[in-house]
């Protein structure tokens, strides 16, 4: 049996390529380990609780807009299929988003309890193997997500417990003092489930946190989990140590012995005694499926398979990547490593693959060349995109100008432009939405930080907060930029004092270019 495209887990980014693919009677199969879809999920977050925001009532009955607001939906034309219809908590629990992608699954073609054993290159194909069997694929797409977990090279890290296995019952702590190794959100959202019971507990990392609401990066430390800063500031016999856990040992009473280095201090490495020790690093993709011949390159302390604009490998020709692997491509600094942003990186990755392989184009708009059409285009899409506001500076919309025609491109991965994925070297005004420079270093909730004037076109390329931005791209590189100062965090429409200094400027580009 060949197919041409083999997808490898029925996760939300596996499921969603498998939608697009069945939508348009492409030659597919999934193949899952698991029982059904969204096996992670069934274990993740061990807590239960999600930190993807799912927001009901936005005020507006657009559907397109409402996935600003909507992190957990699968892209389809059934609004049957939003999540919504699943759950209305902020936070959901992590068993509403299990069900949703078992309907979601409905109709798929999907091979369950199906582990893959081996994945090489034979020839032009790869070969899968899946116990005694063995499929080929034209184009393999992996969607398996970071389902290892990630251990730091920590001597005696093999004795602490593990995030992934160790008890979510806080009365198992009672009494005890915890160290947990990680800054993150599995980190801080363990060490709250114990702040009841728990005697002492230290969070412990050798870099600084980051909070998400001051980053944009939604990876970072989110408000749901953070209630533990207070008990820390608070004094409340908990800590959070800046450093690095040199070594773990066992200490003659069944306890822990750990060697920190301070990162403030020049202090000698100081011995503490834990009761429980808990790795909470994060997760890795797990490449062991991979034989030498189809093995692809891997990059971030080989916890990500390296891609190119296209989410291919880039020493693998097709195999291609799905879902939070892509976040590669913009690691900790947008969505892809989220559903609600790697949704719309699995539909640009279904329009590459249509147009590399079936003779599909990217989907385009005809739209007359003229500075106020391309203006009312670009303004109407920035008022009610998602794609853009939630892959900020990722993905972008692409106006392609060939003489007296324009062609307008939704939703195309900005690199893929520059790397001729919609023809070399075009001349087009590609718009996307982006926090300005040092966005990230900026308090939010501090008054005594100015901030750029909304309409302040002269400044507004500092801008901290979401804005549009406009650029020209001709001969290979961007020539021009137009910034529209307004905090788009603040209004759901532009207002009209944007048009008519965008279109003076794409009349200057069109003039420009003869």
């Amino acid at each position: 049996m060949t197919v041409d495209y083999l997808i490898i887990g029925a996760g939300p980014a596996g499921l969603q390529l498998a939608h697009l693919l069945e939508r348009d009677g492409r030659d597919y199969l999934v193949l899952e380990a698991g029982p059904a879809p969204g096996t992670f999920f069934t274990t993740y977050p061990r807590h239960r609780q999600l930190i993807s925001i799912n927001k009901v009532w936005t005020g507006s009955d657009d559907p397109e807009f409402n996935l600003r607001a909507d992190w957990n939906s699968l892209l389809s034309d059934d609004p049957a299929l939003l999540f919504k219809n699943y759950s209305r908590r902020y936070f959901p629990d992590a068993a509403d988003l299990v069900r949703y992608l078992a309907d979601f699954a409905r109709g798929l073609r999907v091979r369950y309890d199906t582990r893959v054993t081996e994945v090489a290159r034979d020839g032009d194909l790869f070969a899968v193997h899946i116990g005694d069997d063995t499929l080929t694929a034209r184009r393999v797409v992996v969607a398996t997500g970071v389902s290892q977990l990630y251990v730091p090279p920590i001597e005696g890290a093999a004795l602490a417990e593990r995030y992934d296995t160790v008890s979510v019952d806080p009365d198992d702590f009672t009494d005890q003092r915890v160290l947990i190794i990680g800054k993150g959100n599995s980190a801080f959202e363990t060490a709250d489930a114990l702040v009841e019971t728990a005697a002492v507990i230290h969070v412990a990392g050798p870099h600084s946190i980051k909070l998400a609401w001051q980053s944009h990066y939604v990876g970072h430390l989110r408000a749901v989990n953070n209630n533990f800063l207070d008990t820390y500031q608070l004094k409340s016999q908990n800590a959070v140590l800046d450093g690095t856990v040199e070594r773990i040992a066992r200490r003659d009473d069944g306890g822990y012995r750990i060697d920190f280095r301070y990162a403030r201090t020049v202090e000698a490495i100081r011995q503490i005694d834990y009761d429980r020790v808990i790795l909470c690093t994060g997760f890795r993709f797990d490449a062991s499926i991979f034989d030498s011949s189809a093995r692809p390159r891997l990059v971030i302390n080989d916890r990500f398979p390296e891609q190119t604009p296209a989410y291919e490998s880039v020493n693998v020709p097709g195999l291609y990547f799905a879902g939070t692997l892509t976040q590669q491509r913009d690691f900790k600094r947008s969505t892809n490593g989220f559903i609600h942003g790697f949704r719309y990186g699995v539909r640009a990755l279904h329009r590459i693959l249509g147009a590399r392989h079936h003779g599909t184009p990217w989907p385009a708009t005809p739209l007359e060349p003229t500075p106020e059409a391309i203006a009312d285009a670009v303004i109407a899409r920035i008022n009610r995109t998602s794609a853009l506001w939630q892959q900020f500076a990722v993905l972008g919309d692409v106006v392609v100008i060939d003489g007296d025609t324009a062609r307008y491109h939704e939703e195309v991965p900005v690199a893929y432009v520059h790397d001729g994925g919609l023809g070399p070297e075009p001349f087009a005004f590609v718009v996307t939405l982006e926090y300005g420079p040092d966005h990230d270093q900026v308090d939010p909730f501090d008054v005594t930080v100015p901030r750029i004037a909304e309409n302040d076109a002269a400044h507004a390329h500092d801008a901290s907060y979401l804005h549009p931005v406009v650029r020209v791209h001709r001969g290979g590189r961007v020539v021009a930029a137009h910034h529209l100062a307004e905090n788009l965090e603040n209004h759901w429409n532009l207002p009209d004092v944007h048009h008519q200094p965008l279109v003076l400027f794409v009349k200057g580009v069109l003039s420009d270019a003869g």
